[in-house]
């Protein structure tokens, strides 16, 4: 099936991928990787730019491929099912267990575990990332949504973006936080000296963590950050930024600190507008064994006095 429009004027000078999105319903990751792969013609001739400004007149015509069969493998994991209709799945991943395969990833992932149940998958093509609407990090616990169609991806990944799907995380921090509450905005890109890490840097993404400090101990602090948006490492990297760095972290802690199941960081919660039913869903996972065994020996070191 191919789409083919003409650039209206109320349309002139936005960026290709955004003009094609309002004319066919995929995700705007699916639509920039056709126009890299040089599947969008403008007035007959390709362009490869997702960034490219359309104007008035222009003919605008995607050539969709026809879509193929994964070829990932499947794999009989455990997963724990939080909740599950035949819209979307939310799965409470474990630490250490990756979302989806790169091209250096060897071991299995949170996708091909998602492979192995009884769900068409093929919905979304021959792609590494079937129905993921957002990611948590390989060594971070906690709640993940995953759409089974492409409606259902549509409209998650819209409220994300929209930021009304709301994402809350438990943390153990380094250092005691003298106050209760704090918003951190600022942008984070690559570090560009250490380029495995993330930053704050001017001319990064912009982002924002709000936090608030839940339960003190002698030399950490046990915090819930609530995200406005989803950077890649974004809490790990803003909490590193003003000074108390997760506890654990390998990147972004204190090397004497290293824990072997990962940093204390954990997506609790997530509230959202069901994309189909629209009634309201909270889910909530339980802390994991392992964070929970910290907090017991936080708790059993001498507490400060209550900071006035």
């Amino acid at each position: 099936m191919n789409v083919e429009f003409i650039v209206q004027p109320e349309e002139a000078l936005e960026r290709l991928d955004k003009t094609l999105m309002t004319h066919h319903e995929d995700t705007r990751t699916t639509i920039q990787r056709w126009i890299e792969e040089g599947c969008v013609l403008v007035n007959g001739e390709p362009q490869t730019k997702a960034a490219y400004k359309v104007k008035t007149d222009d003919v605008i015509r995607l050539e969709i491929p026809h879509a193929t069969p994964l070829t990932l493998k499947p794999a009989h994991l455990a997963l724990d099912i939080v909740f599950e209709d035949e819209h979307l799945i939310v799965i409470n991943k474990p630490a250490g267990l990756i979302v989806h395969p790169t091209p250096t990833t060897q071991e299995d992932t949170l996708v091909h575990a998602l492979l192995s149940l009884p769900i068409d998958w093929g919905v979304f093509g021959d792609t590494l990332r079937p129905g993921i609407v957002h990611r948590i990090d390989k060594d971070t616990s906690g709640l993940l949504v995953v759409a089974k169609t492409k409606v259902a991806l549509l409209a998650l990944q819209a409220m994300i973006k929209k930021r009304s799907l709301k994402r809350e995380y438990l943390a153990i921090v380094e250092g005691v936080i003298g106050h209760e509450k704090g918003t951190v905005d600022a942008p984070i890109g690559r570090n560009p000296k250490k380029r495995q890490q993330m930053s704050v840097v001017a001319q990064g993404k912009a982002a924002i963590t709000h936090f608030e400090v839940l339960e003190r101990f002698a030399e950490h602090t046990l915090v819930r950050c609530t995200l406005e948006s989803g950077r890649t490492h974004q809490i790990r990297v803003h909490m590193q930024y003003i000074g108390h760095p997760v506890f654990g972290d390998p990147l972004y802690g204190y090397r004497k600190h290293i824990l072997t199941t990962g940093q204390t960081l954990h997506a609790q919660r997530l509230t959202f507008e069901h994309p189909m039913t629209h009634e309201t869903l909270s889910l909530e996972a339980a802390l994991p064994e392992e964070f929970e065994s910290v907090l017991t020996e936080l708790r059993q070191e001498k507490p400060l006095k209550e900071l006035i």
